[in-house]
């Protein structure tokens, strides 16, 4: 039987516990997901996809249950070493990008790579390869913050891709983008799934989860998987 490289067993995610203004955002959430493949988390906005996501990609911890990425149980991992997952095994795009718009194209790329200790000139050609792939080698060293949407959200992917883990995760990656920008985004993630990566998306975007390249939908409301 293979082995899950996601796995997470009656995940629950609870804000403020204890407190006025509790919530719980995930309640009792268990799902495996295979290697490679392309999965949309797919819900309306306040449904728990985000904080499904956030806990699987190593961002946040669940209140209760296992959160297992590639065979390592992540969720009572101290700080340091879930850290080291995630830079090991795991790429995260997030809605807002969250790229340093002052700095330039390259140095927002190779950002994840300098807890590793990997020299300059092994960044930098890391950081080419991507550059070339996602056609930005020409805004090498401008400022993000020049750059159109399209150009920095393949930013966000290249820096995502950086740290060659073999987990992608983005959460709601078409938030800002126009439908033909979109689909350029999709094209980029299927050439990354034919490459074999594993890729987990939260959208609610039509264009997104009634693409052909996608291979499975995991509908969440209310926290919970329906």
């Amino acid at each position: 039987m293979t082995t899950p490289v996601i796995e997470t067993i009656k995940v629950t995610k609870t804000f403020n516990r204890g407190k006025p203004g509790e919530v719980t955002a995930v309640r009792d959430v268990s799902l495996k997901i295979d290697t490679g493949g392309l999965t949309i988390l797919k819900g309306a906005s306040g449904s728990g996809k985000t904080t499904l996501l956030s806990m699987i990609g190593c961002q946040s911890k669940p209140t209760s249950g296992e959160v297992i990425v590639h065979g390592k149980k992540i969720s009572k991992l101290p700080e340091k070493f879930m850290n080291r997952h995630k830079r090991e095994h795991i790429g995260f795009i997030f809605q807002h990008l969250q790229l340093l718009g002052d700095m330039s194209v390259l140095d927002n790329i190779t950002l994840p790579l300098l807890p590793e200790g990997i020299s300059p000139s092994e960044r930098n050609d890391r950081a080419d390869l991507l550059l070339k792939q996602f056609n930005l080698l020409h805004r090498r060293g401008f400022k993000v913050s020049t750059l159109s949407g399209g150009e920095q959200q393949r930013v966000a992917i290249a820096r995502a891709l950086i740290n060659k883990g073999s987990i992608l995760l983005a959460d709601e990656p078409s938030a800002h983008l126009d439908g033909k920008l979109t689909i350029d985004l999709l094209d980029h993630i299927n050439e990354l799934k034919q490459a074999g990566q594993t890729i987990l998306i939260t959208s609610h975007d039509p264009v997104i989860y009634q693409h052909p390249t996608v291979d499975r939908i995991i509908e969440m409301k209310d926290g919970q998987i329906i």
